[in-house]
């Protein structure tokens, strides 16, 4: 599904993602919210490689690794990153070899059935370096079936003010029901679980939310 949308993925992203700028842009700037060099970068679910962009802009010297199940995705990350390192693999298979200074994605996990994005979760900590940062700049469930449904309509609503067509708000409303979203809360528990810590939630606008937790940079032997 996704390869086949991957030539207009990134037009569509500012009409679908009213509130690109601030969703992305707090999702790399978290990458360096501590300080630090930031040498490598893991991008989960990458696409077309614009949250790792995006980070590239705040960290020029950084590498990154754009991990995608898509070959077209990844032809067209290469085209718009040509230092990126790319790798073909689904978020179920094992992670590349660490260390890196963060581990991000961006509106990929929660193609995955809850287990499977918990299991993900759990996984990360081991190839990020201490005090090495995950953020996920994710589609989030609301608390409530009726929240859920204000948000959707709020979607609409602002996804059509920011030029979608009616066709593609159409399109993307019939994606969504291929989401295997879950609520903030539950994004956190699964950072605290998976042993990250200063978990929280930094941005939230409609159904985008972006969560944040790292690894301590002393941990008990």
């Amino acid at each position: 599904m996704f390869s086949a949308h991957a030539g207009g993925y990134d037009a569509e992203r500012r009409q679908i993602v009213p509130c690109f700028d601030e969703f992305y842009g707090t999702a790399a700037e978290l990458v360096g919210l501590r300080g630090g060099p930031v040498g490598r970068v893991l991008d989960l679910g990458a696409g077309t490689g614009l949250l790792s962009a995006q980070v590239l802009a705040r960290h020029p010297r950084a590498q990154v690794v754009l991990l995608d199940g898509s070959t077209e995705m990844l032809a067209r990350a290469r085209e718009n990153l040509p230092d990126a390192e790319t790798v073909l693999a689904d978020l179920r298979d094992p992670l590349p070899e660490g260390p890196f200074d963060a581990v991000v994605s961006s509106l990929a996990i929660h193609h995955l059935e809850p287990p499977d994005q918990l299991a993900l979760y759990e996984r990360i900590p081991a190839v990020l370096r201490p005090g090495g940062v995950f953020v996920n700049a994710e589609h989030i469930a609301a608390p409530t079936e009726w929240l859920e449904q204000v948000s959707r309509e709020r979607w609409r609503s602002a996804a059509r003010a920011a030029g979608a067509g009616a066709e593609l708000v159409a399109l993307a409303d019939d994606r969504m029901g291929l989401n295997r979203c879950v609520t903030v809360a539950e994004q956190l528990r699964w950072l605290r679980r998976s042993g990250l810590q200063d978990c929280d939630c930094f941005f939230k606008q409609l159904h985008f939310a972006v969560v944040a937790g790292w690894r301590a940079v002393l941990e008990a032997l």
